[in-house]
């Protein structure tokens, strides 16, 4: 009977301790359970942030790429040098500090100062493009080229002597030597104020540039354009001829400044247009 006592008080007290140490592992089990949660939960809440980071990161990447493009058409439409602005490679930076860990409140602050960097450089960069553009259209209204390509000055502007062996004259335009057939262009913007036949001048176009200037181009042989029409420059508005009192194919060139005729030279500083010693009409 003493034996039998000690045997069921042993196999109680290795029960006990079997559900003694059931219970510890089930704690531990629900506490790595929270633990895991809780570790889902941070995570997730990374993630989140990390996502906005890169959301925010894609709209500055893309403000910048607007930014560059605007850049690049500015240093194209101001004629700066290559070079000057490179808008495609990015500048060199550096520092002698040792770098360490970013805080995430530091980096979102970084964020914030770039993106507010960038619209005040969007605004005054779209002020600057706007002023150029408009620029850009004044220098189109005004004549600044040659009505007709690969050419050169036959008869220049003032007193000479007259074509046909008659005395002297004022010669109110230049001619520029042509092939019958060339193409004869507006040298500015504008709407052609007058297409058809003036007592001398032959088959003539009048365009009216808005800003006080008149330019006029004469002995066409056809005219390809009328009355009314808006032209821009180096739009073909005639075909080069010699109708009216004219020697020969040529284009005669005139300028008109306020309803005063003027030096076309002066508005041909390209240099494209040499001068010859030949006069034509």
């Amino acid at each position: 009977m003493l034996g039998a006592v000690l045997a069921t008080g042993v196999a109680l007290g290795f029960g006990a301790s079997a559900g003694v140490g059931l219970a510890g592992a089930s704690q531990m089990e629900s506490r790595m359970a929270r633990q895991q949660q809780e570790l889902d939960q941070v995570r997730r809440q990374s993630q989140q942030e990390i996502n906005a980071l890169a959301a925010r990161l894609g709209e500055l990447q893309a403000q910048a790429n607007r930014l560059n493009a605007l850049g690049e058409r500015l240093t194209e439409a101001g004629q700066l040098e290559d070079g000057e602005f490179d808008f495609q490679n990015s500048p060199g930076q550096g520092g002698a500090e040792a770098p360490r860990d970013m805080p995430l409140p530091e980096l979102t602050s970084g964020l914030d100062d770039i993106e507010r960097q960038f619209a005040a450089s969007g605004r005054q960069l779209s002020v600057m493009e706007s002023l150029l553009f408009d620029q850009q259209l004044e220098n189109n209204a005004v004549p600044s080229r040659s009505p007709v390509r690969r050419s050169y000055i036959t008869s220049g502007f003032g007193r000479r002597a007259d074509p046909f062996g008659r005395g002297g004259q004022f010669h109110k335009g230049i001619d520029f030597d042509a092939n019958v057939g060339d193409p004869v262009m507006s040298v500015a913007d504008g709407v052609v104020s007058f297409a058809g036949t003036r007592n001398g001048y032959g088959n003539t176009v009048e365009v009216d540039h808005g800003n006080g200037y008149v330019t006029r181009y004469a002995h066409n042989s056809r005219l390809t354009v009328k009355a009314g029409d808006l032209v821009r420059a180096g739009q073909q508005v005639a075909k080069a001829g010699s109708t009216g009192r004219s020697t020969g194919a040529h284009v005669h060139f005139e300028v008109w400044e306020n309803g005063n005729v003027v030096n076309p030279r002066k508005f041909l500083g390209d240099g494209r247009a040499p001068v010859a010693r030949t006069g034509r009409g």
